[in-house]
Order: C-alpha cells, then structure tokens, then sequence
C-alpha cells in the first residue's frame, strides 16, 4: 500500500500541497505550516497509508513542494 511520508519540521508553508490535494492536505492556523491530515507521526516524519487511486493528486503534491518535503512511496 502507498505511503505518504512528510517532514512537517521542514515545511516552509508555501500552500502548494493544500491545491494540488485539498482532501489530504490543510493549513495549520497556529504556524502556518501544512497538515497531512489523518496522518500519524513517527520519528520526527508524518506518515498516512493512502489508496493506489490517491497517488497522482499526493505526487503532484510532492512535486509542487519547494523544499521536497513530502515523498510518496509507492
């Protein structure tokens, strides 16, 4: 199965991934920075087991990051 890996420390809150993949991602009102939502945090890194149908909307959001922050492990 799919897993989206996110380094949330990292994130810059640039808000691409939240247009590429509104339903996975949101804005954090508190710091600015993204939110995989649903996700749970292991070492420092967010992770969210995702459908094979929810691949392309996750990598373009991967692909749009600025600081390659969020990978998408198929």
């Amino acid at each position: 199965m799919p897993i989206v890996v996110y380094r949330r420390n990292k994130c810059i809150g640039c808000n691409y991934c939240t247009e590429h993949a509104p339903e996975f991602w949101r804005m954090s009102k508190k710091d600015g920075k993204s939110v995989l939502l649903n996700s749970v945090e292991k070492s420092g890194r967010w992770n969210l087991r995702i459908s094979e149908a929810d691949i392309e909307a996750n990598k373009r959001a991967a692909d749009a990051c600025p600081v390659k922050v969020i990978e998408v492990n198929t």
